[in-house]
This record gives C-alpha cells, sequence and structure tokens, in this order.
C-alpha cells in the first residue's frame, strides 16, 4: 500500500512521533493508522503525543563554530531542571555540531544526521522526548559566515562550554590579525548581549517599527500643542534616540561608553591592521517570544483532591 503524506501528517498529529518515525510505522503496518500507533507506543516514541500539548519554554541555546562560521541553536524542553541534565546537554551540543553541516536553517538541521548516528536530528530529539520524559524542540537555528576574518561568539552565564541562555554570533570581515579580531568580536558580542540591539544600522531597521515610533513620537509632540514645523523637528530628534537606543553600531560601546560601536570598531583598525567591516550578528534569547501557560497550583491541587 502506498503510503501518502496526508496519512503520516496524520500519525504525527496523533502521536506526536517524528515524520520518518510516522511513515516506517505506517510501513510497517501496511497504513493502519491504529496498528502504527501501536508500533510507535512499542518502539517508545509516542510517548512524546502526551507531552505535545506542553509549553517548551526552558531548555538551552548552543553555539558550534568551523573556520569563518558559527551557528547558533535554540533546544526547548518544559522545565530547566532538564536543561541542568547532562544527557540533554550533550543533546544541545550535538545538535549544533549537526547544524554546522547545513545552510544553518531549522529545517535543514531537523532533516540533518545528528552525530554518531544514523538518525536524523528531529528523530533523535523525539526519542528524547520518549527517554527524558519531556516535551523538546529544536525551535530555531541561525548562522553567520565570513569570507576573510572571523566569526567572534559568546554564550553569556554559560552552564556548560558553549551551553547557557543567551547565546551571541558577531561577523567581521578584515584580512587583520585574527586572534586580535577574535578578542574584539567577543567583547562586541558581549555588549550585544547586554544592550540587545534590533540591527547593525539603520538601513536594516525593520521599517515598520521605524514608523511605528515615528507615530507615537508625533502625537506625544502634536499634545504639546507646538506649530507642526516645530513638531516635524521634535519627532526627528527623537527618532534619532532611538537609533542610538536599538543600532548596533551607533549605542554607546559597554566596554568604553564614551565611543560608539561604530567608532570603536574604527579605534581597533590600527591595532588589527586592517579595515574591519561588522557584517551581521544573531542574538537568541531561550524562550523570548514564547508564552507560557501560567498555572494556579492552588487550583491545580484542589483538582486533584477532588475539591473546589
Amino acid at each position: 500500500m502506498a503510503i501518502s503524506a496526508s496519512m503520516v501528517k496524520d500519525l504525527r498529529e496523533k502521536t506526536g512521533a517524528g515524520m520518518m518515525d510516522c511513515k516506517t510505522a505506517l510501513t510497517e503496518t501496511s497504513g493502519d493508522v491504529e496498528a502504527a500507533i501501536d508500533w510507535l507506543r512499542t518502539k517508545g516514541l509516542a510517548k512524546a503525543a502526551k507531552k505535545a500539548g506542553r509549553v517548551a519554554a526552558e531548555g538551552l541555546v548552543g553555539v558550534a563554530a568551523s573556520g569563518n562560521r558559527a551557528v547558533l541553536v535554540e533546544v526547548n524542553s518544559e522545565t530547566d531542571f532538564v536543561a541542568r541534565n547532562a544527557e540533554f546537554q550533550q543533546l544541545v551540543l550535538n545538535v549544533a555540531k549537526a547544524a554546522l553541516e547545513t545552510d544553518g536553517s531549522a529545517a535543514a538541521v531537523s532533516a540533518a544526521t545528528f552525530p554518531n548516528s544514523d538518525k536524523t536530528v528531529e528523530q533523535t530529539i523525539t526519542e528524547a522526548v520518549a527517554t527524558i520524559g519531556e516535551n523538546m524542540s529544536l525551535r530555531r537555528s541561525s548562522s553567520v559566515a565570513v569570507s576573510d576574518g572571523v566569526v567572534a561568539t559568546y554564550v553569556h552565564a554559560a552552564t556548560a562550554p558553549g551551553l547557557g541562555k543567551i547565546g551571541v554570533l558577531v561577523g567581521l570581515e578584515s584580512t587583520g590579525d585574527k586572534d586580535k579580531l577574535l578578542a574584539l568580536g567577543r567583547q562586541i558580542a558581549m555588549h550585544i548581549a547586554a544592550a540587545n540591539p534590533l540591527s547593525v544600522n539603520t538601513d536594516a531597521l525593520d521599517q515598520a517599527v521605524v514608523a511605528r515610533e515615528r507615530a507615537v513620537y508625533a502625537e506625544q509632540a502634536r499634545e504639546s500643542g507646538k506649530p507642526e514645523a516645530i513638531i516635524e523637528k521634535m519627532v526627528e530628534g527623537r527618532v534619532r534616540k532611538f537609533y542610538e537606543e536599538v543600532v548596533l553600531l551607533l549605542q554607546a560601546f559597554v566596554i568604553n561608553p564614551d565611543l560608539t560601536v561604530e567608532k570603536a570598531l574604527k579605534a581597533a583598525e590600527a591595532d588589527v591592521g586592517a579595515p574591519i567591516k561588522l557584517t551581521e550578528f544573531v542574538a537568541y534569547r531561550l524562550g523570548e517570544g514564547i508564552e507560557k501557560e501560567e498555572s494556579d497550583f492552588a487550583a491545580e491541587v484542589a483538582a486533584v483532591a477532588g475539591t473546589k
């Protein structure tokens, strides 16, 4: 019997097992969905389905680097307790290593072969859910590469080498001294972790964000009752201030607040021995943007006890 994509999708939704595991289960059971569910259960893979509805907002950010390229991955779990588990930490490190062999996109990383294994990253994570007993997922991944220069990495408050809750990659293009570039790049990565910029420069800033800020400033200025010509100048001044707060090159450098990051880069060129261009950065903060479900502990206890 031919196994269709819709059958695989349906089984995956029912069990939470990985796509390839679902396809194998359907093949082994000649397309019988109920038998396939039992097949997955016997392999310990359908346990993930019972966990799939729970919010995974904890976990770890992992970093891996090789040559002029580095990757950043975020693997989520339900509790911080699991994030401190050595088995989970090794899992995240290996996911980062697998990411180095891809273009860095989450889809490519999920489909990549897990190190020292014949299984994909997605299959390995699904099996880990069954073993560890918590919902886990590869949420996102990114890569930064340079043609000539370095990609500096930084993990804030690392729980283990290359693992933590905040990870940053910074690409610096330069023909200068690579060791000095790495040291500079690490300082800038630390700055990014602290200052949380939105873009490298003003051109790269989301124009929808700028428009929203501009509209707010204009409304605030109009409440002052000043003429439109004055209001326009007030708005432009506030937009420039906004840029200084959120654009990396315009931010005051945390290592030396007397300089902007742009001026700090320029000042470092003499020491490095060549011009320096900051090409891009990526920063992950664990769980950002995930809405955690708030639970009422007293209500849960009452429900278990059968009382209100």
